[in-house]
């Protein structure tokens, strides 16, 4: 599920999903407002793929663990260094 292959396309995959959510993050939000712009986006047919919040952590865990955005008092930064 982290990687796509040949029968999960990258919009379900944790990385499409993670790619996604940095597209997100132009500006610094909280968690509970980056999934509100998820579902939304989903809501309104600009994500093709249902994921549940706990998929969402996990896709957040991701992108901190390759230091792809932090965190800094509850609230997540894109990081581009």
């Amino acid at each position: 599920m982290i990687l796509p292959k040949k029968h999960l396309s990258i919009h379900e995959s944790l990385i499409g999903f993670g790619g996604f959510l940095l597209t997100q993050l132009q500006q610094p939000l909280d968690v509970d407002s980056l999934w509100e712009r998820y579902n939304n986006a989903y809501s309104n047919l600009k994500y093709p793929v249902k994921f549940t919040f706990d998929e969402f952590i996990i896709a957040l865990d991701f992108l901190y663990m390759i230091g792809a955005i932090k965190s800094n008092k509850g609230v997540l930064h894109y990081e581009t260094n």
